[in-house]
């Protein structure tokens, strides 16, 4: 199980996608005839950037959104919680660990953090939490409740990162639009 492609691909894909859509309606700049007054012309670009700007809000939350949706509602979380407990109970089963300790995801919010309780001396309790916190999609493993970045936080970061990488590629494909338009053959 790779936590990149089970829950943070989605996410980006999620930003890139509404960061594109976004671009589209941001940067495309206003047509304005050729012999317009100076006012007219003043007056459509500022129009044009109160539109950019709101462009650009309204894509950004929705971006966060459609993160919020996929962590709870469509349930990655959730399945990426399950995942995870069911690595560590393997881990745990496979290394003879004593009966008696279990290893559960930081809820309340949810991270990529296990706890872990139990009984167990000194030793069991440092490999218990060192050979945990390297299965991958975990983040640390601890025997005290303490928690780390809430999954969701890190989803959303995610989400806005590919928004920006959006947002990059339509104003690069505008600028080359922009540019090419001088040319009349």
């Amino acid at each position: 199980m790779s936590i990149l492609w089970t829950y943070f691909w989605p996410c980006f894909g999620a930003g890139l996608l509404c960061g594109v859509i976004t671009g589209i309606f941001a940067f495309r700049a206003p047509r304005v005839r050729v012999k317009a007054a100076e006012d007219e012309i003043a007056t459509a670009l500022e129009t044009w950037a109160r539109r950019r700007k709101r462009a650009l809000i309204a894509g950004g939350l929705i971006t966060c959104i459609a993160v919020g949706l996929w962590h709870g509602p469509l349930g990655a979380a959730n399945r990426l919680a399950v995942e995870l407990e069911r690595s560590a109970r393997q881990t745990l089963a496979a290394n003879d660990a004593p009966a008696g300790i279990t290893a559960r995801v930081h809820h309340g919010p949810l991270t990529r953090q296990l706890v872990l309780s139990g009984p167990g001396d000194d030793f069991q309790r440092t490999e218990s939490a060192r050979l945990l916190g390297e299965i991958p999609g975990v983040s640390d493993a601890d025997w005290n409740n303490s928690a780390g970045i809430p999954l969701i936080v890190e989803g959303i970061a995610t989400g806005l990162v590919g928004f920006l990488i959006g947002l990059v590629l339509v104003y690069l494909v505008e600028l080359r639009r922009r540019h090419n338009s001088q040319w009349t053959w």
